[in-house]
């Protein structure tokens, strides 16, 4: 954990380089401090995944919006959508979920703020902490980064 899962619409590629998205999460979550200064996130439990939608509905399929897609250079029934999923384990202080929250909002809109302009596009983020009724991990991720290994 923390893992910070993408859905999106394929369409979207067509606008968005997800591999670098998904960097730009990755790098953003190890950036992360709390309040005493320490990083929120162990380097080796951060893990970001995308999952292209192959099939899709989204809204009314540009039937309503028809008149207001064409100022769109995608036209009508080209919506996209993107659904980002960060779980965390419990433990963090709200001060600290604020600030993942916040730093993670700054990256997507630096992303799709100058997408929004030019096609419908809808993004959700949300943040999961716990409570887990079963946590097993299994890795030989993290000694790569102890200090002193």
């Amino acid at each position: 954990m923390p893992h910070l899962v993408l859905y999106y619409t394929a369409n979207l590629e067509h606008d968005i380089d997800i591999p670098p998205l998904c960097r730009a999460l990755a790098d953003t979550m190890l950036e992360i401090r709390d309040e005493n200064g320490a990083a929120v996130f162990p380097v080796g439990g951060v893990r970001v995944l995308a999952y292209p939608a192959a099939h899709h509905a989204v809204a009314d399929g540009g039937k309503a919006g028809l008149e207001q897609a064409h100022a769109f250079s995608h036209g009508a029934g080209d919506y996209a959508f993107i659904y980002l999923n960060l779980r965390m384990g419990r433990g963090r202080s709200a001060q600290t979920h604020q600030r993942i929250g916040t730093a993670l909002e700054t990256t997507l809109k630096n992303t799709f703020t100058p997408l929004l302009e030019k096609r419908p596009i809808g993004v959700t983020f949300q943040i999961d902490e716990g409570p887990e009724v079963f946590d097993m991990k299994l890795s030989s991720l993290h000694p790569l980064f102890k200090k002193g290994s």
